[in-house]
């Protein structure tokens, strides 16, 4: 799978929230932080607490894809 966040830098850009307000805001850790800006899979929990605090759904904050095998 490949994981993609920039529906949410886009959405804090429009909002002009930093990611450190986000991470104190919604008591995400800075690992769960990184990893977002590393595309790497975080928990259903995180993406709850992010989508709440944003007023927006999931999809609105992340996207995933399956990995064609060539």
């Amino acid at each position: 799978m490949k994981y993609n966040y920039n529906r949410l830098w886009k959405l804090l850009i429009d909002k002009k929230i930093t990611k450190t307000e986000l991470r104190l805001q919604t008591g995400i850790s800075t690992n769960m932080l990184a990893k977002m800006g590393k595309d790497e899979a975080v928990s259903m929990e995180t993406l709850t607490k992010i989508a709440t605090y944003l007023g927006c759904g999931i999809d609105d904050i992340f996207e995933f894809q399956s990995e064609e095998k060539e």
